[in-house]
């Protein structure tokens, strides 16, 4: 099984799991950001790095573009316009803002879906509608074997 394969399966164990922020433990509560660490435990056993306490603004009012560094240093870059299952995606929730969520491509082609944890929801599988997919700002995949 590759590791986009798996990160699917794994993320699909976690719909259902309320929102709680910088929380990431399946069932009881996770945001974005721990659906994506929970995940990549389940893949390669352990997490890439520590991960230091945040706010919800995700270091806005700074501009600083944590999730994107964070992404780039672990995952592996790929084009926007080549989608795929078990994809990470970066979203900047408004114009000009940092990017401050991420989801999980779980379906491509006319109707593609994604997997995330987002406030008041908890985590799911949502359409990506195209108000969803204009905010895609980066795409990355899962290393394959051990990190």
């Amino acid at each position: 099984m590759t590791a986009a394969e798996r990160a699917i399966a794994e993320a699909r164990c976690w719909i259902g799991t309320p929102y709680l922020h910088q929380a990431s433990t399946r069932g009881a509560g996770t945001d974005c950001l721990g659906l994506l660490r929970g995940v990549w435990r389940a893949i390669y056993r352990g997490e890439p790095e520590s991960v230091p306490a945040y706010t919800a603004d995700w270091a806005e009012p700074q501009h600083h573009e944590v999730l994107f560094e964070a992404a780039s240093r672990w995952l592996v870059s790929k084009p926007l316009n080549v989608p795929a299952v078990g994809d990470v995606l970066l979203f900047r929730m408004r114009e000009g803002a940092i990017a401050k969520h991420l989801g999980l491509q779980s379906d491509v082609g006319p109707h593609p879906k994604f997997i995330h944890s987002y406030t008041g929801h908890g985590v799911l599988e949502s359409s990506l509608s195209q108000p969803w997919q204009r905010r895609i700002v980066a795409r990355f995949a899962f290393p394959e074997g051990t990190k």
